[in-house]
């Protein structure tokens, strides 16, 4: 594409050059850029839109990579990239071997610190502000400028705001920018985005105090002591003259805005007065997701990730699904739906995920009874477990790799008193293009050794609606399903509900020579390698159940075989395999075990699912040649 200055723009050294009245062009080029990369490679779009003036006026006000930019998510980093020497191998986002799929050290310099999971910039940034200025004291050097950039969706997050409340404590000049769309994935919700719709300054107000201060420090007369109690004196002084308080100016945060982020001139001639502001600040703009491009800002939800699509009439690419499985999700949602018609005991909570895991469904029908809480899941579990001792029975739905942030609260909050809470782990296993940070890799591993807690994963649609259907029945505790993204393998995939007897698997295949133990949907990639496997009798038994583990099986399976296989979509170590292996040890049996699953030295990165699966053997082709090595080796 023959853009005027983008062309010309491989690093952010080259965006300096300009001049101020090229960022509008610059921004529009990127912007289209975007657009053109993901209609055939599909990412995060309306995201990246949103903040596209905002990246060009940073790496044009700030002098990076030595300042530095700390994004929060990464959602919205793909201009970053394109800005940052990348812009070339962009085509290569989120596939196997070629760009990560967000802002990682691994990658460049420019990429500062980990993105994937929500409200970790503030916190993060502040550890890299302090650890720069300590360096600073050490060599006499001039510590770069620290600058965090979050969204209203992840304000809501409960690191975000330890990560606020230790900034005060700590002397730094970190720059916040708020950046305010009024949107996370779907809507966001609760206080905070009340309460930033209506937040205003003036910016004659900041300037005032900005010149007050600079004068008393000129005159010896403003130390930190009487630094905090001006800030303290001057945010009652505001309290009084504007609508509302100021949380931030609260926090001894000065607070800058509302200022328009789609207007790039302002944003530059606005962050230059910030930069060499002593002291904490939050800048908070508001910006359009999607802006840009007329389809994603009318619908940012459905272009957050839009997938394939037409650039110039915005027709997203779909395939046919007329006869395929549904989606785990889907078949989540719609069960959920039948199970609270007939028991009103049930809710639904989820953070910030309703269209996600299709908790939509629910609120629909019965809004009244599902819970949006925004990007908080420790809050969600808690909040569960709370509706929980009061009697009803919440079906608590986290992404798996979100609900590693609430470890706390699941044996804390609800396994210890045994609320009856049903967590349901979407996207468990591995997921794909988005990568390490958010395959669900350690639930298994993770909610093993803790009490009370009931563990299942079912191996096809019908399962899941059995284990939801058995999750909610009287006196059942907390009860953990486990699901991976994607479809299932049922398109006919209603059926009636049973109860399952809890801590019970099942055989599904008779063999002498070798048995496969799995659980969750990679039985189904067990199934057809046992029947490409050549010269060999294998045994195949669903679990179903890690926790409790059906002994029984294992008791025949220790007994009979001399080789054993366990699959399973999670870390090696620490779920089912460690599981057999244990039970083999304290129960005197000597199969030889094969554990297939992730690997537990290493994080899994990006590529789709079949290609992940394949690397990490588990596969129909890597289970198949682990079946037939292990006959090979009787």
């Amino acid at each position: 594409m023959d853009y005027r200055y983008l062309n010309d723009i491989k690093y952010p050294a080259d965006l300096r050059r300009l001049g101020v009245d090229a960022l509008p062009t610059v921004c529009a080029e990127l912007r289209d850029d975007i657009v053109k990369e993901l209609s055939v490679n599909p990412g995060h779009l309306a995201s990246s839109l949103g903040v596209t003036e905002l990246t060009v006026a940073l790496h044009y006000v700030y002098n990076t990579p030595e300042d530095l930019i700390v994004w929060d998510v990464g959602h919205q980093a793909y201009g970053h990239k394109i800005l940052t020497g990348r812009r070339e191998s962009f085509s290569t986002n989120r596939k196997l071997g070629g760009l990560h799929p967000f802002p990682t050290p691994a990658e460049s310099e420019y990429d500062t610190f980990t993105c994937g999971h929500a409200s970790n910039s503030i916190s993060a940034a502040l550890g890299m502000a302090v650890a720069e200025a300590l360096r600073g004291k050490r060599d006499g050097s001039d510590a770069p400028h620290v600058v965090a950039v979050i969204g209203d969706g992840s304000m809501s997050g409960g690191l975000a705001f330890e990560g606020l409340n230790n900034v005060s404590s700590s002397p730094n000049d970190l720059l916040i920018i708020l950046n305010d769309n009024n949107m996370s994935i779907d809507r966001s919700v609760g206080g905070m985005k009340q309460y930033l719709l209506k937040l205003n300054t003036t910016e004659s107000y900041n300037r005032w105090r900005d010149r007050v201060a600079q004068w008393m420090r000129g005159h010896g007369l403003l130390n930190e002591n009487r630094r905090r109690k001006t800030i303290r004196f001057s945010n009652a002084v505001k309290s009084a003259l504007s609508p509302q308080a100021n949380i931030f100016e609260g926090m001894d945060i000065r607070y800058f805005g509302p200022v328009d982020g789609h207007d790039v001139k302002e944003l530059v001639r606005v962050l230059r007065q910030l930069k060499n502001m002593r002291g904490p600040k939050l800048l908070h703009i508001h910006t359009v997701k999607g802006k840009g491009y007329k389809p994603a800002e009318k619908a940012a939800t459905i272009w957050h990730a839009p997938g394939k699509f037409d650039p110039e009439t915005g027709e997203r690419k779909t395939d046919s699904t007329d006869g395929l499985p549904p989606k785990y999700q889907d078949v989540f949602g719609e069960t959920l739906v039948e199970l609270a018609k007939v028991n009103d005991k049930i809710v639904g909570v989820t953070p910030a995920m309703p269209t996600g895991c299709s908790m939509n469904k629910l609120m629909q029908v019965m809004p009244e009874r599902a819970f949006d809480v925004g990007i908080a899941e420790g809050h969600a579990v808690t909040f569960s477990g709370g509706m929980a001792k009061e009697g009803l029975i919440p079906f608590c739905n986290i992404y798996s790799a979100f609900a590693q942030r609430a470890y706390d609260n699941i044996i804390h909050d609800v396994a210890i008193a045994r609320h009856h809470v049903v967590f349901c782990f979407d996207r468990a296993g591995i997921v794909g293009e988005d990568g390490a940070t958010h395959h669900g890799a350690f639930d298994l591993a993770a909610l093993r050794p803790v009490p009370h807690l009931t563990i299942c994963a079912p191996m096809n649609e019908h399962e899941l609606r059995c284990m939801m259907y058995t999750a909610q029945l009287p006196d059942m505790g907390p009860f953990v399903i486990r699901y991976p993204r994607g479809r299932g393998v049922l398109p006919d995939w209603r059926c009636p509900f049973s109860e399952l007897p809890v801590g019970k698997g099942r055989r599904l295949r008779e063999g002498n020579d070798v048995a496969v133990l799995s659980i969750g949907h990679i039985g189904n990639n067990v199934v057809k390698a046992i029947e490409e496997a050549q010269g060999v009798s294998v045994a195949h038994y669903d679990m179903r159940f890690l926790c409790p583990i059906d002994t029984e099986i294992l008791d025949e399976v220790g007994s009979r075989f001399s080789h054993v296989i366990t699959v399973e979509d999670g870390v090696r170590n620490g779920g089912l395999g460690s599981a057999v292996l244990e039970y083999f040890a304290d129960h005197g049996m000597t199969p030889r075990v094969t554990r297939l699953g992730l690997p537990s030295d290493e994080f899994v990165e990006h590529g789709t699912v079949a290609q992940l699966q394949h690397i990490v053997g588990i596969d129909v082709e890597g289970i198949r040649k682990s079946i037939e090595q292990c006959a090979h080796n009787s």
